[in-house]
């Protein structure tokens, strides 16, 4: 059988020496999540297959059951090779709390669905022979747990689509040397064309790195160490910044004793004024659309990598520059493919559902964030964090303004090289940017707001307007006016090239030609605003029931792309 996503899952930290799971694995369906007590890890197989990585709610997976699934069950028999190396097994993502048992011993539990883990099994194993590895994978759905844009209903409605449970992206094994890197940071600098590389080791031995630029030597460095972080500076002979459509990106060759892994980085700073995005201290206007991460056939997951990069190529066609990847976290694999080709993207989670007054939700939601900026800290398209998106109030109660600013500094804590988005939308406590969405339809209404000539003038029709009276209860614009306003969500058209009346924002036009109107006088609207640093267009295509996308489902343009993109690239009148 031929293994489905067969690429090496993270191009940022490479080993040659490395097994990818993905295939036919057993699969068992545990409805009264029982099979902990019944212990199913001491089982050599299950009642039926699955192909990993897509969720068993997919048609890719071969289950296609979208009804809940509060616990799922996987089981593979491996080979492991004999040989005196550590091995190292590897999750890319298993949604939501997953226990991990190898040859019937329980190594690993974890709660969280979107970010994976990686677990030294050396111990557990027996090499030279074949082993069993099983997954346990609840997903039961209390009130208040996160757990993005999956719908908490049987059906799929709204804005909130089909459910993924269990293991979403690769499994793969790792054979490791005694001494080995564990985990590095990049800290670019383009002042002294250098790279500070923080690096994790295991053991002691010589640590290396060499750096390249289209094949050519630019630098390298060496130097012993110890086990724990180190941080070492290398320097380069030639600064090639990471820009807008220009993703110049350097490789790098790590070693460390015998160990040795492929990795790359790209140069540049991201901040924001209190008028500007700066990108490499220049300001460029954030020209953006809202990606879902959603696909027919594999919901969470992409069928192949080139389906994968070609939602990148898609939003390019269509003028932009980059975009929210909202309510998800992407895979390590998608943000290679925005390196390459100075995509710039938002990095954000899937926190809808989250009870902000309830700890018990709170606090694993904050541990995998932080370990989301661990994952994902080297990647230059990455240009700034946004841990929360539209912070609504759960059963009348208003979220923990305590929690939204302790995450603010938690993830400024984490990362000092980006800006924070402290939350999208509403409602604001503490943030680098007044982050606002409007899906005001009208060119009326929206010309008054954003083509005000004062800024006072643009806060106070912004907050009496009746779209937005819900999130001026609890903010005022009046208050960030010192701060650069990016407009994160705003069209969100419906046109239902199928007829199925599909859902969508306020109410859709008649004709193609209407929609291409309304799309021109709102994004030009927002282009020649005194006010506004960027925008976000919602959305990039279809996802099920919401038609309000540039492209329908399964990626087909519903409209003339090259009229779109000249729209999406309108210039600023002067």
């Amino acid at each position: 059988m031929k293994i489905p996503r067969p690429e090496h899952p993270n191009p940022q930290f490479e080993r040659e020496n490395w097994v990818n799971l993905n295939g036919e694995w057993d699969f068992e369906l545990d409805c009264g999540v029982s099979g902990r007590d019944r212990k199913f890890y001491e089982r050599t197989s299950l009642n039926s297959k699955i192909i990993v990585p897509f969720c068993p709610e997919s048609v890719l997976s071969g289950i296609g059951n979208t009804d809940f699934l509060n616990c799922v069950w996987y089981l593979k028999k491996v080979k492991i090779k004999k040989c005196n190396k550590n091995v190292i097994l590897h999750f890319g993502a298993v949604d939501y709390e997953s226990y991990v048992y190898i040859n019937g011993k329980q190594v690993y539990h974890n709660i969280g669905g979107y970010v994976g883990f990686d677990i030294d099994i050396t111990s557990y194993v027996n090499k030279g022979e074949e082993n069993i590895i099983t997954v346990c994978a609840i997903d039961t759905h209390p009130k208040g747990k996160a757990s993005g844009k999956q719908s908490k209903n049987y059906y799929s409605m709204a804005c909130d689509y089909t459910r993924t449970t269990g293991i979403w992206q690769t499994v793969w094994l790792e054979y490791v040397e005694k001494s080995y890197i564990k985990s590095v940071r990049y800290y670019t600098s383009i002042e002294d064309s250098s790279v500070q590389i923080e690096v994790e080791t295991v053991g002691k031995a010589e640590f290396g790195a060499k750096a390249s630029y289209k094949g050519k030597g630019v630098g390298s460095v060496s130097t012993k160490l110890n086990a724990g972080i180190s941080r070492v500076t290398l320097k380069l002979d030639e600064l090639h910044l990471w820009e807008v459509g220009k993703g110049r990106l350097y490789d790098l060759t790590l070693t460390y004793g015998k160990d040795k892994v492929k990795s790359y980085f790209g140069i540049r700073s991201t901040a924001f004024d209190n008028k500007n995005y700066l990108l490499n201290g220049k300001p460029v206007y954030l020209r953006t659309v809202l990606d879902q991460g959603f696909y027919k056939k594999g919901i969470y997951t992409a069928e192949t990598e080139e389906e994968l990069a070609k939602d990148i190529y898609l939003s390019l066609d269509a003028g932009f520059n980059g975009a929210r990847l909202h309510q998800k976290v992407f895979e390590p694999r998608f943000l290679y493919h925005c390196d390459k080709l100075g995509y710039m993207v938002f990095g954000e989670t899937g926190n809808w559902g989250l009870d902000y007054s309830n700890m018990e939700h709170l606090t694993p939601f904050l541990l995998e964030w932080q370990r989301e900026i661990n994952r994902d800290f080297n990647h230059p398209s990455i240009i700034g964090w946004c841990p929360l998106n539209e912070t609504w109030d759960v059963d009348n109660r208003h979220h923990n303004d305590d929690f939204v600013r302790a995450l603010y500094y938690a993830t400024k804590s984490a990362d000092t090289t980006r800006p924070c988005i402290g939350t999208s939308g509403n409602y604001q406590v503490v943030s680098d940017i007044y982050d606002l969405h409007d899906y005001i339809q009208d060119k009326e209404d929206f010309e008054k707001i954003y083509l005000s000539k004062t800024y006072e003038e643009f806060a106070e029709s912004y907050d009496k307007h009746p779209n937005h009276q819900w999130v001026s209860k609890y903010q005022n614009s009046k208050d960030y006016e010192n701060m650069a306003l990016y407009l994160s969500e705003y069209g969100g058209i419906r046109w239902d090239v199928d007829g199925v009346g599909g859902w969508g924002y306020g109410n859709g036009p008649k004709t193609e030609e209407e929609f291409l109107e309304r799309y021109e006088y709102l994004t030009k609207t927002l282009i020649n605003s005194p006010h506004v640093c960027g925008f976000c267009y919602t959305q990039l295509y279809d996802v099920e029931q919401e038609v309000n996308g540039l492209y329908t489902y399964e990626r087909k343009p519903k409209f003339d792309m090259k009229r779109i993109k000249r729209i999406t690239q309108i210039k600023k009148e002067k």
